[in-house]
């Protein structure tokens, strides 16, 4: 080899090294999307275009050099041209992917958390929908039920932008599973309860009330009408066996047989009618001392509790009133 090719081989060998360790530019940075089943080539293109590389050829060659333009892994990326080429194609070959942060409140249903869900684009509704209500998935994931519905904790998660619905119920499902631990289990048998029937009943309480301290209380109310053969006549109960409810609850609705409507039922309904927090399901295993029978609500977020019918009704015509005469000013 002459001198001057060895000279050319040695600068274009420091020209790679240069351009696989030196950033292309000074920016914030962005989030790129890399789709499913996106050619490298594609990919190269795109990021030469939003000026995240300097050259999409050589960026192709390093990735071919490096083993690495057959190992991308989709999803959302942070990136930035001050990053070199050689860092971003570690992030896209390790899947080192940007998260999407998603709340569920306590007490969201199936449907409030698919519409959480596609709103941030983590997944589509109807499929986590589908996939939360279908019986042979859940009892595959050990609940005997013939739903999800309860089982999906609410709390704050961060997931991959088109996560499937499988990967995003057993988060949920393994975090309710950390919540609802051994003692929790060991307390459902000391009161006569299966874990359904726990988390059925927690979910009744978290609908019924946003107040932490009224919660042991609320769940004392049905706990006594449970032990006096009493139906419970929750509302939230018959809401949620309605099909398209508009915020109207009449007595039709109350009168209407459902396997979720406690004015017409005896004992729990058919199953969770929504996704309650620890405090619910503590609440429910471990209800206050009353001898409380009735609650109406007051109004204002909290409620008044009788112990008998007599008293209850006083209640509800006072705080009805109330309503009315707030409403009319109001108006």
């Amino acid at each position: 080899m002459t001198l001057i090719s060895l000279l050319i081989a040695v600068c274009l060998v420091c020209q790679f090294f240069l351009y696989t360790y030196s950033p292309s530019g000074l920016h914030e940075p962005r989030s790129v999307k890399v789709l499913k089943g996106e050619t490298f080539y594609n990919i190269a293109k795109n990021f030469e275009k939003d000026h995240l590389i300097a050259n999409n050829y050589t960026f192709t060659i390093l990735a071919r050099f490096l083993k690495i333009d057959k190992k991308i892994k989709s999803g959302i990326y942070s990136l930035s041209p001050a990053m070199s080429p050689f860092l971003i194609l570690q992030k896209l070959s390790s899947g080192n992917i940007e998260l999407t942060k998603v709340v569920f409140p306590e007490g969201y249903t199936i449907e409030l958390m698919g519409l959480a869900l596609e709103q941030a684009n983590i997944v589509s509704k109807n499929d986590f929908v589908a996939y939360a209500h279908n019986p042979h998935i859940a009892r595959s994931l050990g609940i005997q039920a013939d739903s999800l519905e309860g089982y999906l904790f609410p709390d704050t998660y961060s997931f991959s932008q088109n996560s499937s619905p499988e990967a995003v119920v057993k988060t949920l499902l393994n975090r309710f599973w950390t919540i609802f631990d051994e003692s929790f289990c060991k307390r459902a048998e000391e009161v006569g309860f299966s874990i359904h029937d726990v988390v059925t009943f927690a979910s009744i309480v978290e609908k019924e009330t946003g107040q932490a301290n009224e919660r042991p209380i609320i769940s004392s109310v049905f706990h006594n009408r449970l032990k006096r053969n009493m139906r419970l006549e929750s509302d939230p109960t018959v809401i949620y066996g309605i099909k398209n409810f508009d915020g109207n609850l009449t007595r039709k609705h109350l009168n209407t047989k459902t396997p979720y409507n406690t004015y017409r039922i005896k004992g729990l309904p058919h199953g969770p009618i929504a996704n309650p927090g620890e405090q619910s399901i503590r609440a429910a295993l471990y209800p206050e001392t009353s001898k409380y029978l009735y609650f109406v609500s007051k109004q204002d977020g909290t409620h008044h509790f009788s112990t008998n019918l007599k008293s209850h009704n006083r209640a509800v015509n006072l705080y009805q009133r109330k309503k009315r005469t707030d409403q009319s000013k109001n108006g």
